[in-house]
């Protein structure tokens, strides 16, 4: 009886909170003080928050609730590109923003399931140059079997980024496999690691210049390369912006003072007067005014990425090729607390002829598609993989030549009723997953392909000429919709 009693006294509480916090919704609704309701939406949230520890039938950590909380109101804002960050998340992010962290110099990924039977090892995906790891002479495809003597089959990716990254001079010894039979152990001693920000080489006389991300370090390194470039006389560039998801902001702006003779780069806008900002380049570029410069951009180009693209294109200083970039139009800020934090959307950017691009990306001028798999197509490949064929190939012939290269893809093609093209593309992807991958693929890459012809061809200057800014885009867009729709 007594125990009857007590669980209706706590749920008639439960209720009356509840009810009550509902009653206090209603009429928060309907007042129009934003301070004062923000003030009670306050109140009823620390109430139910010591509420949950005190009548819940567990105990509760607070931190969890709090983390929790914190993560509701951020994705209650529908912007993905705002959130609550984890310590672990800000520890990423400052690697990013910083341009370097403590550790090996390893790119690695790992299965959360075994595949043929075997264990979920980490899988070395590439070393990055000049590292303790590259020193060491790792090589792509390697297994790491255990890190300081414990097993990595059971870690979880961040159990093992935490053992692997840390203290610079400290060491960690790593147990490899290579191949079906070869282990042995590693010693690296943890070092500063400069986050890649660029690769760069000659095609003939074309400068191929590709910035995986903006950090601190990527105008220097971009300097660096177009310095050398310089040395060898390069008549054209090709600045390669694909799959870079984005980065530093003032990194973009850096990028763009490279090329551009002062004038706007980009400006952003909010509701926020502080927040309200119009960015120039300086009066000076690096590349010539007058040198064919052809912009790479698809689906992966995001965030400042855009920005260098917008910029270079609205001024006229770029011709781009590829496909429509990725759509990221918003400009975040980010907040410590304590360890943790959170990121928010504060503004939005606008191009040099005063377009926002987000949710929308920019269109190249030269749109160049790689073959796409068909149902079908992911159909067959599924059983080419089960199969094995082209991964032991690939193993056992570590130094396949183009033409060997060809008759596998025929014969594949033949079997598997599979776009040579698309096969050879697969191929290579899977060669450069036990090897360190080409700056650049002239052989199987369309869009650079594309760029390299367009300078060699000597039609840039004519191109230029009628390259569209993105307002003259959009409006033409409009008029297209008002046309359909009359």
């Amino acid at each position: 009886m007594r125990k009857s009693i007590i669980m209706q006294s706590l749920i008639t509480s439960a209720l009356y909170v509840l009810l009550g916090c509902a009653s206090v919704s209603t009429t928060l609704e309907a007042q129009g003080n934003r301070a004062q309701v923000s003030g009670q939406y306050t109140q009823i949230m620390g109430e139910i928050f010591s509420f949950i520890q005190s009548h819940y039938v567990d105990e509760v950590e607070p931190k969890a609730l709090f983390e929790g909380a914190m993560t509701g109101m951020f994705e209650a804002l529908g912007d993905v590109h705002s959130s609550y960050l984890t310590e672990k998340d800000m520890a990423d992010l400052s690697d990013t923003t910083e341009g370097e962290f403590g550790g090996v110099g390893l790119y690695i990924s790992k299965p959360t399931t075994g595949t043929d039977g075997k264990p979920p090892y980490v899988e070395v995906a590439s070393p990055i140059e000049d590292t303790p790891g590259w020193r060491a002479q790792i090589n792509p495809g390697d297994l790491i079997l255990e890190i300081n003597g414990q097993a990595t089959d059971t870690m979880t990716m961040d159990e093992v980024l935490a053992i692997l990254r840390g203290k610079v001079g400290e060491q960690v010894t790593l147990l490899i496999r290579r191949g079906a039979k070869l282990e042995f152990p590693v010693t690296l001693t943890r070092a500063i690691i400069e986050v890649p920000t660029t690769k760069a080489a000659l095609i003939g006389d074309i400068g191929y210049l590709k910035l995986l991300t903006f950090t601190p370090h990527t105008v220097e390194r971009a300097k660096e390369a177009l310095s050398d470039f310089k040395a060898q006389n390069y008549k054209a560039l090709i600045l390669d912006l694909r799959n870079n998801y984005g980065g530093l902001l003032n990194s973009a702006i850096g990028i763009c003072d490279l090329f551009l003779d002062g004038g706007v780069v980009v400006t952003t806008k909010s509701r926020i007067p502080s927040e309200n900002a119009t960015f120039t380049a300086r009066r000076s570029t690096t590349v010539p005014s007058d040198m064919p410069v052809i912009v790479l951009i698809n689906q992966g180009s995001a965030s400042a990425s855009e920005i260098v693209a917008g910029a270079l294109k609205d001024r006229n200083r770029a011709y781009l090729v590829g496909e429509k970039s990725f759509g990221k139009g918003s400009v975040q800020q980010v907040f410590p607390l304590d360890k943790a934090g959170f990121k928010i959307t504060v503004a939005r950017y606008y191009t040099p002829s005063d377009v926002n691009i987000d949710k929308i990306g920019i269109p190249p001028d030269r749109e160049i598609l790689f073959p796409e798999w068909t149902d079908a197509d992911a159909e067959s490949l599924s059983k080419l993989i089960e199969a094995n064929t082209v991964r032991s190939f690939v193993e056992a012939n570590p130094q396949a030549t183009p033409a060997e290269i060809n008759r596998l893809a025929l014969r594949l093609s033949a079997e598997y009723k599979l776009d040579q093209s698309l096969l050879l593309r697969f191929i290579r992807n899977e060669q450069n997953r036990t090897a360190i991958a080409p700056i650049y693929d002239l052989e199987y890459d369309v869009q650079l392909q594309e760029a390299v012809n367009i300078l060699k061809a000597g039609t840039y200057s004519t191109l230029m000429k009628t390259a569209k800014t993105l307002h003259e885009l959009q409006e033409e867009a409009e008029q297209d919709e008002l046309a359909i729709a009359s």
